[in-house]
């Protein structure tokens, strides 16, 4: 019998209060914890900003932990493996540097870059702990209900919790919210596709994998679209990568609409794990020597690629992407395909030659009729196609950073009126350096 303790624990008992709203001033605040808005968050904390960092999940980390997207990509450049380097720093030093002595990382160099799997276990309680660290005030499972704007800036927002409601005032924003929560919330003009649907995926960590026995990634592609029929299959292109560190399998081979109606929603968000399933009966029929014993670990929450954006002073377009345009205002780069995942069995993958580099410009990140919003993520303004090569983990990281720059720069001024040569000056490891 344990004795420690005391059973003697009184109570009382409350009513709610009909008192107003509990409020919170802070330089910068942003929305939506995922690897852009946590990057945002950080940077900006560096600077000596105080922010708020607000996710509608009861957790930080957005997609890249609680979708479980597994994988950074974008963050290197194409070509030899002996010549690719880095395109964006930041907090990818850190995490890269963290992770890879905790063991939690595994580098896979593809035949054009070389893209890193990593532990979401260990990415978010990376996040949590350098969130705590810098000082930023966390605020999670917090719905974006009203966004108050007077003329050219944004005042507050105002968030529901479960703990009541809470006010947000800041000096600058940072939209990293994904669907660009904050900027229609804010009865700013926003797009969305207009004649196709953009699929997500259901993710799934498995287990019990007997990776010595996996197939080659063309021997998947081919058995998927001969089987996809029989088992059910929605797409017909989907992989699974080992992260022999682990002993596990990241898999995604499942593509699933993420409408912006709450109702529908959730019904496709069940949709997805019924098509993980069919997934995962495929990989132990098809084949049992790596799958027979395979268990799922995880499902991650429905991952989404591109729903709602917003109409920025530049919309960057896939011309550009594919010519390496370069901006007089560009704040991030990449090198990864076109990925457009716009009809069910599969996507479009327009992969560029080892010297491609294409960059975002700071206008593809301001709305232009406020002074003191930045997106950043996979709501920044572009073409559906030019998108689809920019939201992925690397460049998401360069946009947080230049988020938290340029409203660091902007303080109670506006962010079109920028020294973008002393912005630049900032950014540089993130946009020109080449080692």
């Amino acid at each position: 019998m344990i004795e420690n303790g005391n059973t003697n624990v009184t109570t009382k008992i409350v009513t709610k209060s009909r008192t107003g709203p509990q409020e919170l001033k802070v330089d910068i605040c942003v929305v939506g914890a995922g690897i852009s808005g946590v990057s945002a968050a950080i940077e900006a904390a560096r600077l000596g900003r105080k922010v708020a960092l607000v996710d509608g999940l009861p957790a930080l980390g957005g997609q890249a932990v609680n979708s479980i997207i597994g994988t950074f990509c974008g963050l290197f450049s194409n070509g030899p493996v002996s010549e690719r380097y880095q395109l964006t720093h930041s907090i990818a030093d850190d995490i890269l540097r963290d992770l890879g002595k905790a063991g939690a990382l595994h580098y896979r160099h593809e035949g054009f870059t070389t893209v890193v799997m990593y532990d979401e276990v260990a990415l978010s309680r990376w996040i949590e702990e350098t969130v705590l660290q810098a000082g930023i005030v966390p605020v999670v499972g917090a719905v974006l209900r009203e966004v108050h704007r007077e003329g050219r800036r944004i005042q507050a927002v105002d968030l529901a919790t479960r703990y009541g409601d809470l006010r947000v005032s800041a000096t600058g924003f940072v939209d990293a919210s994904g669907d660009a929560a904050l900027t229609w919330q804010a009865g700013l003009p926003c797009r969305e596709p207009a004649d196709a649907v953009i699929y997500g995926s259901q993710m799934l960590v498995l287990e019990g994998v007997n990776q010595e026995r996996q197939p080659e990634m063309g021997e998947f592609f081919r058995r998927q679209k001969e089987k996809a029929a029989e088992y059910g299959l929605v797409r017909t292109d989907g992989f699974v990568m080992a992260f022999p560190a682990k002993g596990t399998a990241l898999v995604n081979m499942t593509h699933v609409e993420t409408p912006l109606e709450p109702i529908a929603a959730a019904v496709k968000g069940i949709e997805g794990k019924a098509q993980a399933d069919r997934v995962l009966q495929f990989l132990k029929s098809e084949f049992p020597e790596a799958f027979q014993h395979a268990r799922v670990r995880a499902y991650g929450f429905p991952g989404i690629r591109q729903t709602r954006w917003i109409v920025g002073r530049k919309q960057l377009t896939a011309d550009e992407v594919r010519a390496g345009t370069w901006f007089d205002d560009a704040v991030a780069r990449t090198a990864w395909p076109i990925e457009l995942h716009n009809y069910s069995q599969g996507y479009v993958w327009e992969v560029f030659s080892d010297d491609h580099v294409h960059y975002i410009p700071l206008g593809s990140m301001t709305p232009p009729d406020v002074d003191n919003l930045v997106a950043a993520g996979r709501c920044i303004d572009g073409d559906a196609a030019a998108l689809s090569s920019v939201r992925v983990m690397g460049p998401c990281i360069g946009m947080g950073a230049a988020a938290a720059h340029a409203l660091d720069m902007a303080g109670e001024g506006s962010v079109h009126e920028l020294n973008v040569a002393e912005l630049q000056e900032r950014l540089k490891d993130n946009v020109t350096r080449r080692n």
